[in-house]
């Protein structure tokens, strides 16, 4: 199965760059794409301009496959009262920083499918493939890129999201354990099984015909070798990228990875759970009393705003720094020795 979809894909080695919005770049793609890998763009968060300018981007650094994902979360209307009830318990966090609490909140981006300008890019740029992250957007959308020979992956949490996926055409899952840094893929954010990723592969390959790419605390060769004797086709790793020079990490999330040790799920700073590094808002606004938060992408962007609000004052640790469990164990090396490193200690196990 892993030399399949490898041979389908036309890349040497089972090693996938995570595509993490605001960290990978057309530089990180393509370094990866170059050492034999598929390299990623994180478009989740991205416009069609900002989109089809990144794509076009990589296309010029290199001609081999790379993945783009975007974000297909149900939409919701703003909640009035959660709204009022989160913005009054964040307004003591954003009093530390001689602020108010903002008056109003909004969606500081937009589902796959709420902007269709999105479509017309994949099918104008033809990406060797296009993954999605919460779930798959609609079928007319599908259809599309089935009738464009344009492949398609859709992050998973449980069987039943990895059985959905494939009967709706996806060529590969990729199934993130609980390890994964980031935001949980899980369709419904409110049924978070949690598993974990070497027991989710598990679970998944009896009763999948399609591909599984393997994703969750994955920093080394050892590891991948691990996926792949356990069923994977290939391995997906984003955490052991961030520090590298070509990522768009700032300066504080690298120097916060560097001395990282821990990292926690919440959901209290996007709306939707997510692993980072552990802060002020795992230990303090993740309190076991708050209120409900105002949902997803309503509450990440009242948390960018204090973030940015306390970096102003010389404070780090509101910054969001999505990492997985694997922080401890980080090489911060740039995008080719790191993956030259990989390659080696994923030869060596296999050997």
């Amino acid at each position: 199965m892993s030399t399949s979809l490898l041979t389908q894909l036309g890349i040497r080695y089972p090693i996938f760059l995570a595509p993490m919005a605001g960290i990978t770049t057309p530089e990180l793609a393509s370094l990866v794409c170059e050492a034999g890998g598929l390299g990623a763009l994180g478009l989740g968060a991205s416009d069609a301009f900002h989109a089809e300018a990144a794509i076009n981007a990589t296309q010029r650094l290199t001609s081999k496959p790379f993945q783009v994902n975007f974000f297909c979360h149900r939409v919701a209307p703003l909640d009035p009262q959660k709204s009022q009830a989160w913005r009054e318990y964040l307004a003591p966090f954003f009093a530390r920083f001689q602020q108010p609490v903002p008056t109003t909140l909004s969606a500081p981006y937009r589902a796959f499918d709420e902007d269709p300008a999105l479509l017309e890019v994949i099918l104008a740029t033809r990406p060797a493939v296009v993954s999605f992250h919460f779930g798959l957007p609609s079928t007319a959308t599908l259809r599309a890129l089935r009738q464009a020979k344009i492949p398609y992956w859709v992050s998973v949490t449980r069987l039943s999201e990895a059985l959905y996926a494939e009967e709706q055409g996806c060529s590969a899952v990729i199934a993130q354990g609980i390890e994964a840094g980031g935001h949980r893929a899980t369709f419904d954010p409110l049924c978070e099984a949690g598993l974990g990723t070497t027991e989710l592969l598990r679970q998944l390959t009896p009763h999948l015909k399609i591909p599984i790419i393997s994703a969750g605390g994955i920093v080394n060769g050892q590891q991948i070798e691990a996926c792949l004797i356990q069923g994977a086709s290939a391995a997906q790793l984003g955490t052991a990228f961030i520090p590298c020079r070509e990522s768009a990490a700032s300066d504080a999330v690298r120097q916060r990875l560097r001395v990282a040790k821990e990292t926690q799920i919440t959901d209290v700073i996007s709306g939707r759970p997510a692993r980072g590094i552990v802060g002020p808002w795992q230990q303090d606004v993740d309190h076991p009393r708050r209120p409900e938060h105002a949902g997803y992408p309503y509450s990440y962007a009242l948390a960018k705003q204090l973030a940015k609000l306390a970096s102003q004052h010389g404070n780090v640790e509101y910054e969001v720094c999505w990492a997985g469990s694997g922080v401890a164990r980080l090489r911060h090396l740039d995008a080719e020795p790191l993956m030259t490193q990989l390659i080696a200690e994923l030869t060596a196990s296999a050997n």
